[in-house]
């Protein structure tokens, strides 16, 4: 059984501020707890995304969409802002059009739909969220970030 505590957000916390990201990800996949058989493969394949990320308050999460699946959002530890984005027709930019303050003991979560741009922006050193989202990440097709005009 692996704990989620303070104890591991402080573990991980450590090497996110060493990061030039200022965050770090910490699997939580069912198969990075498998065995591995005698070839080198995993016994079971879990191609879910469960993380947890570990982030200071200058982290800067590019804006950025998932084409084939939602994500889950949950805050575990310190606060941000979940917020999210459409493409305004006529000048091709981004506008603002959700915000939802996360903070633990507060309001915990919330769920971004399939390809809606948004983004997260921590409001306090080692905040921590736990991000769930079906298929394994692949950066080729899971996942656009935001250039002006990429429609």
């Amino acid at each position: 059984m692996l704990k989620l505590d303070n104890t591991l957000f402080s573990s991980v916390g450590d090497k996110a501020m060493e990061s030039p990201r200022r965050r770090m990800h910490y699997d939580l996949r069912t198969q990075a707890f498998e065995p591995i058989a005698a070839d080198g493969s995993c016994s079971w394949h879990d191609t879910s995304m469960k993380m947890l990320n570990v982030m200071m308050k200058d982290t800067v999460i590019p804006i950025h969409r998932h084409n084939d699946t939602n994500e889950v959002v949950i805050i575990m530890a310190g606060a941000g802002d979940e917020v999210e984005y459409s493409v305004d027709s006529a000048s091709g930019d981004l506008v603002e059009t959700h915000r939802v303050h996360l903070e633990a003991g507060g309001c915990t979560g919330v769920v971004v739909g399939r390809a809606v741009w948004h983004t997260f922006i921590p409001t306090e050193d080692n905040t921590v969220i736990f991000e769930a989202k079906d298929g394994a990440y692949d950066p080729a097709t899971t996942e656009d970030i935001w250039e002006k005009g990429l429609r």
